[in-house]
């Protein structure tokens, strides 16, 4: 790939709590980029374990990790509020402390970005499961999505998303009870701005049982309430809940063919 026409700053977000099993991996996963320009802001959510001794000898070795520490355990939600709040760049990306970038990652998403004009880009994903073993199956993603397609199914994995930061001026992450990160696609997308999904497994996503994704009938629920948190009347949350119930059906029959094992 040829030289981008500039190399703007990306700030990259990452919630930390309890994550010293697999936060190494993670971070090292953006250190590995082929992209250079980049800043890492670690926002730890006071964590028991040694998640923070971890985090603070990367911040002490690299001078583009920086430690943030709430003072109390705030949640996610809060947790990449106060991470975009301190971030230098003009665009953001997120990386959850337990999955993985592909190496050319970002260069491949600000290339598109730049060649496009566009400001609002995610990928496809591939899947590990919480020992790293990977799945057959990859997350295919269209390449524009609306707020009437997103509806339908969160094809937006947070982890592969690379945005400017200026939307979040006004919106902010919310409610730790719902899919905090699918609302507010939603309500930037209600708005109608448009993403773009570059086709492409540059997310490793690890499939984890204590996620909230990992709790069918938890993850059920919390989408029923992101439609009526982004203010959509019961009937019509009811109705998108089960569309999204389907199209994630289909989707993990298709991802979940386990290999390597």
């Amino acid at each position: 790939m040829g030289a981008l026409k500039t190399d703007p700053l990306i700030s990259i977000i990452m919630p930390a709590y309890n994550s010293e099993k697999y936060i190494l991996d993670s971070i090292n996963s953006i250190i590995e980029q082929t992209y250079e320009s980049w800043e890492l802001i670690i926002v730890d959510d006071c964590s028991k374990d040694s998640t923070l001794s971890i985090i603070n000898k990367y911040s002490e070795k690299y001078n583009q990790i920086h430690v943030y520490v709430n003072s109390n355990n705030e949640g996610v939600s809060a947790s990449r509020n106060k991470g975009i709040s301190n971030a230098n760049g003009d665009w953001i990306a997120f990386l959850d402390s337990d999955d993985l970038w592909e190496k050319t990652k970002l260069q491949k998403q600000v290339k598109y970005a730049i060649d496009n004009e566009q400001d609002f880009i995610f990928t496809g994903a591939s899947y590990i499961n919480e020992s790293g073993h990977p799945y057959d199956g990859i997350f295919e993603v269209p390449e524009i999505i609306t707020y009437e397609l997103l509806k339908l199914q969160n094809v937006i994995s947070c982890s592969s998303v690379l945005i400017k930061k200026e939307y979040f001026n006004e919106i902010k992450m919310e409610r730790d009870d719902i899919h905090e990160d699918y609302a507010v696609w939603l309500k930037i997308l209600k708005k109608g701005t448009k993403a773009f999904g570059i086709n492409e497994p540059l997310l490793i996503y690890r499939i984890s049982s204590s996620s909230k994704s990992g709790n069918k009938i938890k993850t059920i629920k919390m989408t029923y309430k992101v439609f009526r948190f982004i203010g959509i009347n019961p009937v019509g949350s009811l109705y998108y809940m089960v569309r999204h119930v389907l199209g994630a059906l289909k989707k993990y029959k298709k991802i979940l063919r386990q290999a390597h094992l």
